[in-house]
């Protein structure tokens, strides 16, 4: 796989993925050259993971960089780099990359034009915007996009992916938001999950629900990983109607916003325990009549 020469980095801007990102860049041989940071925390991200690095005006980190890393937000990103285009801060032969999950290369088309290459990397972890994301890096993949036709592009993305030390998964333009959706529907939708099974042992008077929650969440989550539906476990796999009605019974007194939820992922989570065999066949309809409105929630 093809090394990129050293290269002098710019990084737009200083949040918790660019600063990380720009430090991993770093430590991987290229120098980071200038970065644009305004709030206060991206002042002091900058100070602590870029050090000596100056903050300048993005269109003056453009002009200054080889390669342009562009952490921003999925809606802040098509205007930075229409604008940055328009200033005229692109240049042939420069490297851009973008870290949105949401979006491929299209969106670099004006740093096309201007005959630079458009990547997008996008790092598939959380991140906390402090040192010990570097580290984290080492068991993380990135998806990595490049214009479909341009292997040359691909090696390039790859090879920069594990400079910083993870794991590269190309993935095509066109398939860019399904793989996000996928990311973001298990990260996003699971800290949610997560938060209101703890806010409900609270109400029981659980003083710490971390810790009971933890192990349990933990093993779950392993579990699911390496076999798939075969680790369902709980009433609903086990057709046990009776459970999930008084589920359904304690929430509507206790946690009525909380009820939709659960009645939508019990569901979801009958049709896959019934596909995959686990849910039996003669409970299911019980189970599927519990958990619809008007269809036998209130049954005794």
């Amino acid at each position: 796989m093809n090394r990129p020469a050293r290269l002098a980095v710019g990084v737009v801007s200083t949040g918790r993925v660019g600063a990380v990102l720009g430090a991993a860049l770093a430590r991987a041989g290229h120098s980071v050259v200038a970065a644009s940071g305004v709030s206060r925390e991206s002042v002091q991200r900058a100070e602590d993971l870029l050090p000596g690095v100056p903050l300048l005006a993005p269109d003056d980190v453009v002009r200054a960089a080889d390669l342009v890393l562009l952490a921003l937000p999925d809606d802040a990103l098509p205007g930075m780099v229409r604008g940055l285009a328009a200033a005229d801060a692109l240049r042939p032969g420069q490297i851009v990359v973008h870290t949105c999950g949401a979006h491929g290369v299209d969106v670099l088309a004006p740093a096309q034009e201007h005959g630079a290459l458009p990547l997008a990397l996008h790092p598939v972890m959380t991140f906390t915007g402090r040192a010990e994301d570097l580290e984290r890096l080492a068991t993380c993949c990135f998806g990595v996009t490049a214009v479909d036709s341009d292997e040359a592009a691909w090696s390039v993305g790859e090879a920069l992916v594990m400079e910083m030390g993870a794991e590269p998964v190309r993935i095509s333009d066109s398939d860019r938001p399904l793989y996000h959706t996928a990311l973001a529907h298990g990260a996003n939708h699971l800290v949610t999950l997560v938060a209101e099974a703890a806010d409900l042992l609270r109400g029981t008077g659980v003083d710490n629900p971390d810790r009971m929650l933890g192990p349990l969440l933990s093993a779950a989550l392993d579990n699911a990983l390496r076999h798939g539906d075969r680790a369902l476990t709980g009433p609903v796999a086990r057709g046990d109607a009776g459970t999930v009605r008084a589920h359904l019974r304690v929430l509507a007194e206790n946690a009525p916003d909380m009820l939709p939820a659960y009645r939508a992922l019990a569901e979801r989570t009958a049709e896959r325990a019934e596909q995959s065999g686990l849910l039996r066949p003669d409970l299911a309809p019980d189970v599927f009549a519990a958990l619809r409105p008007g269809t036998g929630e209130d049954r005794r």
